[in-house]
């Protein structure tokens, strides 16, 4: 999630999204249908903690590393956490004000297990008893930057989101080379690359079946000025995706909303699922700084679904009362329900490759 509120540019941050990855352009097969284990409350979930080589970095330099849960070794989540974004050096200074998690000094990084999607030890998580890579998020670019950035100041910021994200990523297909479903998983920043990093899971796994969940950044417009000026800071136009389908396109193809057009292009039969409450506090604050104040944020959910899903893209969409900032992070995730539909079987028959369809008060 996001620390605190950012400045105005720094609620364009979900809006551009990109990485390297391989041409492998093959199916993503077909659904997975096997349920989640009931896993007692008193079995300890134990996470391997892996230091990534140097080449990974937090924002300040300082070293990076993820975490590995052992489970099913069929069903494998890659989860992107979230936590702010910075983009000038006002934004990426240390201190209190820091509008981002700059290292895993003092917040290790080790996933929490007691509430939410990570509740493991909950007979009704439908990740229980699935293998999980835990990608800790301490760059501020929305784990898709490859750059060095001097901002003035003294500020200097290693925008390495991407090195440390793919770092995780080949490791998990190392780890799990026959996994049948692979399950990216983001919350809030760490949702805007989500479906970018199913299609380069696919490009590693091609037999298994992708599925992704996006909670909590439906609402961004895909702006080209902001989206062009920001993704040069970071870096993540520096080795653009050489997806066939994506040949020749500029780099403003590649906001948030588009996103999920251009990795369903290159990946048939991905599963591609969203998450939003209709007026997310932390998304509304966004919108209301990049211009949108006079629009309900639940009308710019709604564009969005719509331009994605007039584009040919098969997204399955939920979108419920409220300003909750990201539903699958605590027990709102058992908790909320629409229409007599809880969120939690929907997530879990989405994943089970249901045709859950959409969800919208």
């Amino acid at each position: 999630m996001f620390r605190r509120l950012l400045p105005p540019v720094v609620a364009a941050l979900t809006l551009s999204g990109l990485a390297a990855c391989s041409d492998d352009d093959s199916s993503g097969g077909d659904a997975a249908s096997t349920a989640a284990p009931e896993i007692s409350a008193a079995e300890e979930i134990s996470w391997e903690k892996v230091e990534a080589p140097s080449d990974c970095q937090c924002s300040d330099a300082t070293e990076y590393h993820y975490w590995v849960h052992q489970g099913d070794a069929d069903r494998v989540v890659f989860f992107l956490e979230g936590g702010g974004a910075c983009f000038s050096a006002e934004t990426c200074a240390p201190g209190e004000g820091a509008t981002f998690t700059p290292n895993l000094q003092e917040y290790d990084g080790e996933p929490r297990g007691d509430a939410g999607i990570l509740d493991l030890s909950n007979p009704d998580n439908p990740l229980a008893g699935a293998s999980i890579v835990y990608v800790p998020y301490c760059t501020g670019d929305l784990h898709l930057g490859t750059a060095t950035h001097d901002y003035g100041n003294g500020v200097v910021v290693q925008h390495k989101g991407r090195t440390n994200a793919t770092t995780a990523l080949e490791d998990m297909a190392q780890r799990f080379p026959d996994a049948e479903q692979v399950i990216v998983l983001g919350q809030s920043a760490g949702s805007a690359g989500a479906p970018l990093y199913g299609g380069l899971a696919h490009d590693l796994l091609p037999d298994a079946q992708i599925s992704v969940v996006a909670d909590a950044s439906g609402a961004y417009p895909g702006d080209e000025a902001i989206t062009t000026a920001i993704g040069g800071l970071w870096g993540i136009f520096d080795g653009l995706p050489d997806w066939p389908e994506a040949a020749g396109d500029p780099p403003a193809a590649w906001s948030l909303p588009a996103l999920f057009v251009q990795t369903s292009e290159h990946v048939p039969g991905i599963q591609l699922a969203t998450i939003n409450t209709e007026d997310d506090e932390v998304q509304r604050r966004f919108s209301d700084l990049i211009g949108f104040s006079d629009t309900p944020l639940v009308d710019m959910i709604d564009e969005n679904n719509a331009f994605i899903e007039s584009s040919g893209v098969d997204l399955d969409h939920w979108v419920s009362p409220g300003d909750t900032h990201v539903l699958s992070a605590g027990d709102e995730l058992y908790e909320t329900e629409v229409d007599g539909t809880r969120l939690i079987d929907w997530i879990a028959d989405f994943l089970a490759g249901e045709d859950v369809g959409d969800v919208h008060s």
